[in-house]
């Protein structure tokens, strides 16, 4: 049996760290979307035990594994089948650029062999084996806008957003999620923020962008901050950086506006340029 599954990216709308946790972690708050930037992935069901993973252009250092792969070998594990599994993944998420590019592959593993395997399990089940994986995957199984909280796997639906287009730009630049948040000086715990409420304006939305991680990204990579101006003087109501970065994303209002800083983008740059919409706005 082989299916092909669109694992989608990730953008954070708000980025709020309230403070470092006993275990290592921070405790957050953020309102994730899933956006049309797929990486694609294709798993077969085949008779020689064992999980085997590609992805072109990707090598791993020998001793380390594939959060793709491990996310097939559990679902194997409880599946108690003696198939093996071989996945393909091609990949148009950039790679280390806060978009949560190898969360949704973990994620759309989980699912699909679900399926496949005729598991039968829910999607909360399926959650709680994501997080051990990575404290983004539940996000991608939940399907939905939503803040997540605790370490993000604590997710809460959240509706009426208006409909937009962003411009992703990645410029190329890998970040370590881990450097980020060791370099990260927080005042003092926060168990009091306000989890803002949007209306479904443009504007509001952008009005409400926040990253705290921005500091210290843009510290080490100033052209963050340069991309994140450029976005605006092409129209952009809005412009943050997504996750830990080097992803930015600007907020336009339709189509049009979206196309054309894209097309001044990729002419006047090197870097990887997208207009995207949120999943739940795409009709494709």
């Amino acid at each position: 049996m082989t299916r092909t599954f669109l694992a989608p990216a990730k953008i954070n709308l708000c980025l709020h760290v309230l403070g470092k946790r006993a275990d290592g972690y921070h405790d957050l708050a953020m309102l994730m979307q899933r956006i049309t930037l797929y990486d694609h992935l294709t798993i077969r069901l085949v008779p020689t035990s064992g999980v085997r993973v590609q992805c072109a252009g990707l090598e791993l250092p020998p001793g380390q594994d594939n959060i793709a792969a491990r996310a097939a070998r559990r679902l194997l594990e409880l599946s108690g089948r003696s198939d093996g599994v071989e996945i393909d993944i091609r990949k148009e998420i950039p790679v280390a650029a806060g978009l949560g590019g190898g969360s949704s592959d973990a994620a759309t593993v989980l699912m699909g062999l679900n399926e496949m395997l005729d598991l039968g399990l829910s999607k909360k089940q399926l959650m709680i084996e994501g997080v051990v994986l990575g404290a983004d995957v539940p996000f991608f199984i939940f399907e939905e806008t939503a803040w997540a909280t605790g370490i993000g796997d604590v997710l809460e639906k959240h509706e009426g957003l208006p409909s937009v287009w962003y411009v992703l730009v990645n410029p190329g630049l890998a970040v370590s999620t881990a450097w980020v948040y060791g370099n990260l000086r927080l005042t003092s715990p926060r168990d009091d923020l306000k989890i803002p409420r949007f209306s479904r304006t443009v504007e509001d939305l952008a009005s409400h962008l926040h990253n705290d991680l921005e500091q210290v990204t843009i510290g080490r990579f100033p052209l963050i901050g340069e991309i994140k101006k450029r976005l605006v003087k092409l129209g952009a109501h809005g412009a943050l950086m997504s996750g830990s970065g080097s992803s930015v994303f600007g907020i336009f209002a339709d189509r049009e506006a979206a196309t054309a800083a894209t097309d001044s983008l990729r002419a006047e740059s090197d870097w990887r340029v997208f207009a995207v919409q949120p999943v739940s706005d795409c009709d494709c």
